[in-house]
């Protein structure tokens, strides 16, 4: 039996047909789950190895070993920058497996006590300690090297394992196969080949997480699925799916008992994680010196972006002792482990509130005691400003290529960011003569892609 699932920047989700009906697969009581993992052991990060004067004194060793190995062998002469060069990779290899053996707890393979969802964010704010990792698939599309890879894969593995345990134990037989969501562009640092090491990593961890096939299919084009189920007559329809960490345009003819085609696609590497991040700079991180203290702005950036372990581990190495009260105690307590995660939390929950509330008080006494920020709808207009001018410039661009295309007689819009009334509103303006239907922003593309996943199975819902 094959399933759809949407591995979300945010929220992932799964579902299938059966009986000729859509079901969704549960993580507890919910439809989707939180696309965070929590791993419970310090898993050795290489990026905290640092030449102490005993490591280079093991560095010179080798590179004399090297010369003398050389001369013995008659092999062509290294430059000493060449030599120093593979002489701090072997020490590095051997500080990153003498860390693995003297903590057991510490190796990848311990990875079988994860936790996800909500549930690891509870869990890392609990112990403050471990590993949570939120929005992995955010890092998908930017380069890497060896060991980042292996972990992103393994995090992946263990998101798309838990899925298909899940639904197995749900529909009572092994679940194998899978139709699963990609955005038409991942966010990315390398443009196309971003995109294609992306669809890789999955691959990779689709295999080790069980699955003996998987297909994937455009985020838009699964909302179209979606959407073509609902209409009787045959029509051009623009599917905008605006998620988590992308923004995905498609434009189809659907309907009409005939099967839905897809004709273009457009993307764009911004979503609701962008509007989070600025929110959270805009009215949470004055209170802890943005703009005021003698502090780069980049620092607070790093802060927000819980979903960039770079920019986390960037934020974490930072020393503030010499930066005014009182944000110093409350910038020092923005490292303790779980704090970033924190202040995302009520950033996302601001923006959620000032969706339908004129205002929106925040408790951050985990800063500092009586602390708290009071926001209101136009701080959230300024905040996301940013992402609206990106968007209506995107959708500016569809515009532009309809010229070529007959002017479709619908906007579906659907992906979690399409709650935001500001954002409704953008799509608004930007095709103000074409009827605006408002699809289910959580499960729209997972029921799209149960739906492909249906037809895989020779069973046409």
């Amino acid at each position: 039996m094959h399933i759809g699932i949407d591995f979300g920047t945010s929220y992932s989700a799964a579902a299938t047909y059966r009986n000729g009906m859509l079901e969704i697969i549960r993580f507890g009581d919910a439809a989707q789950f939180r696309t965070a993992v929590f791993f419970p052991e310090v898993v050795p990060d290489p990026s905290d190895f640092v030449l102490t004067p005993a490591l280079e004194s093991e560095v010179e060793t080798h590179v004399r070993d090297l010369r003398i190995q050389q001369r013995q062998f008659g092999t062509p002469e290294r430059a000493d920058d060449v030599l120093r060069r593979d002489a701090i990779r072997v020490v590095r290899r051997q500080w990153l497996e003498e860390r693995a053996r003297t903590s057991p707890a510490a190796t990848l393979e311990s990875f079988q006590h994860a936790l996800f969802g909500d549930d690891a964010v509870d869990a890392y704010m609990e112990y403050g300690d471990g590993n949570l990792i939120e929005s992995p698939k955010s890092m998908l599309g930017f380069r890497m090297d060896a060991d980042v890879r292996k972990v992103i894969v393994h995090i992946t593995t263990h998101i798309l394992e838990h899925i298909r345990l899940t639904a197995s134990r749900q529909l009572d037989e092994p679940v194998r196969s899978a139709v699963i969501g990609r955005p038409v562009q991942f966010r990315s640092s390398m443009g196309e080949r971003g995109s294609e090491q992306a669809i890789e990593l999955i691959r990779e961890a689709a295999a080790v997480a069980g699955f003996d096939e998987i297909s994937f299919m455009e985020e838009p084009a699964a909302a179209a699925m979606h959407y073509h189920k609902s209409l009787e007559h045959r029509q051009r329809a623009l599917i905008v799916d605006i998620g988590g960490g992308t923004t995905d345009v498609a434009y189809a003819e659907l309907g009409g008992g005939e099967h839905p085609q897809i004709t273009r696609s457009w993307g764009l590497a911004k979503g609701g994680t962008d509007l989070d991040v600025n929110l959270s700079v805009h009215a949470f991180m004055p209170l802890l010196g943005n703009n005021i203290a003698n502090v780069p702005v980049h620092y607070f950036v790093e802060a927000a972006s819980v979903h960039n372990l770079p920019k986390q581990r960037e934020f974490r190495r930072q020393d503030f002792r010499f930066v005014d009260e009182p944000w110093q105690s409350r910038l020092c307590n923005l490292h303790i482990p779980g704090a970033t995660t924190r202040l995302n939390q009520e950033a996302e929950h601001t923006k959620i509130v000032l969706s339908t509330e004129p205002a929106h008080r925040s408790d951050l006494g985990f800063l500092e005691d009586g602390v708290g920020v009071d926001t209101t709808q136009s701080d959230l207009s300024e905040a996301i400003s940013p992402f609206i001018h990106r968007l209506k410039r995107a959708l500016g661009d569809v515009n532009d290529d309809l010229v070529e295309l007959e002017i479709p007689a619908s906007v579906f819009l659907t992906g979690g960011t399409s709650r935001s009334l500001a954002v409704q509103a953008a799509v608004r303006e930007s095709f103000p003569k074409i009827d605006l239907v408002k699809g289910d922003p959580s499960l729209g593309v997972v029921s799209g892609l149960a739906v492909a996943a249906a037809e895989l199975d020779g069973m046409p819902p």
